[in-house]
C-alpha cells in the first residue's frame, strides 16, 4: 500500500513539474553584443513597454534614481578599460542606474550588480563613474525601452537608450590603438620564452624530435636578460631532453643549475626531482 502511495505521489509531483505554465514576461530579457576597436561590449537588460503611460516625468519621476530598465540590474560590461568624460572606467561588469531629468541626465557604473531593482542601500564608494549625458527628443516614438551600441568607430561608441520620445547617448572611447600597437609589436618581435619553452615541453612529451626540442629550450634559457637567472623549470625540462639525447654529463651540470635555482626559490619538488635526476644519470 505504501509503495502505490509513493508512487501516486511521484507521478503527481512529476506531473505538476512538467505542467508548469509558461507565459510571456512582460519586461523580457535582451542582450546586446557588440565589438568596438578591440574591445567587447554586452549589455544585459530587460525591456518594459510604455502600455500608454507618460514614461519621464511621471512612471520614472525626473530627479530620482531609476534602475534604467526592468526586474533585475541593467548590465553592460567591457573587456578593456574604456574612457567616458575624460575618466577611466576599469575593464569589467558593472550596474547600469541613471538619474534622469528634463534637460540632463546622469548615468552611474556600479561596482554592485547583484541588486533587484535599485540598491537598498545606495553606497558612494560603489560608484565606479558618472557621466552626464542630454536627452534629445524624438519625433519618433519607441514603445519598449531600448538600450544599444551605436555611432560605432574603431576608436569609440555610444551607449544609447530610448524610450518614448527620449534618445540619450554616452560616448565611450576604447584603446584600439594601444592593444593594436602592442600585438603589433608582440607578433614582429618574434616568439617568446615562454613559447620556446611550451614548444620545447611538448616535444619532450611526445617523444619527438630531441634535437628541436633542445634547440626551442635552449633559446629559452638564452632569452633571460643580463645579470638574471635561468628559471628552474627551464633548466629541469633543459636536462630531461639532454638525457633523452644520451648526454648524460651536460644533464647533470644542467640539474644542478636548476637544482640552485629550486632551491632558492625553496620548491620542494623540483629540489627532490633535480636530485633524483642527479642521482640516476650519475650511475
Amino acid at each position: 500500500m505504501k509503495k502505490l502511495i509513493y508512487a501516486i505521489a511521484f507521478f503527481i509531483a512529476s506531473y505538476a513539474i512538467e505542467a508548469q505554465v509558461k507565459t510571456p514576461q512582460s519586461s523580457p530579457k535582451a542582450t546586446v553584443n557588440q565589438v568596438v576597436g578591440l574591445t567587447d561590449v554586452a549589455i544585459e537588460y530587460s525591456r518594459p513597454s510604455a502600455k500608454g503611460r507618460t514614461i519621464f516625468g511621471d512612471l520614472v519621476p525626473f530627479g530620482k534614481l531609476w534602475r534604467t530598465g526592468a526586474n533585475a540590474n541593467t548590465l553592460v560590461s567591457f573587456s578593456e578599460d574604456v574612457v567616458i568624460d575624460g575618466k577611466t572606467l576599469a575593464k569589467g561588469k558593472y550596474a547600469l542606474y541613471t538619474l534622469p531629468k528634463a534637460d540632463n541626465w546622469e548615468v552611474i557604473f556600479y561596482k554592485t550588480t547583484d541588486n533587484w531593482g535599485t540598491p537598498e542601500e545606495f553606497k558612494e564608494a560603489d560608484v565606479a563613474l558618472r557621466a552626464n549625458a542630454k536627452p534629445v527628443m524624438t519625433d519618433r516614438r519607441v514603445e519598449t525601452f531600448t538600450m544599444g551600441i551605436g555611432n560605432v568607430t574603431n576608436d569609440s561608441a555610444e551607449l544609447e537608450i530610448a524610450w518614448e520620445k527620449t534618445f540619450v547617448a554616452v560616448k565611450f572611447e576604447v584603446p584600439t590603438q594601444k592593444a593594436a600597437m602592442a600585438s603589433i609589436n608582440k607578433t614582429l618581435a618574434g616568439p617568446s620564452a615562454n613559447d620556446y619553452y611550451s614548444a620545447a615541453q611538448y616535444y619532450y612529451q611526445a617523444n619527438i624530435e630531441m634535437a628541436k626540442a633542445l634547440e626551442y629550450v635552449n633559446k629559452a634559457v638564452g632569452a633571460v636578460k643580463a645579470g638574471e637567472e635561468a628559471p628552474f623549470w627551464q633548466l629541469r625540462l633543459k636536462s630531461l631532453i639532454q638525457a633523452k639525447l644520451g648526454d648524460k654529463k651536460g644533464a647533470i651540470e644542467t640539474a644542478k643549475l636548476s637544482l640552485a635555482g629550486a632551491q632558492k626559490a625553496k620548491n620542494d619538488d623540483y629540489v627532490k626531482m633535480n636530485n633524483d635526476s642527479i642521482k640516476e644519470w650519475s650511475k
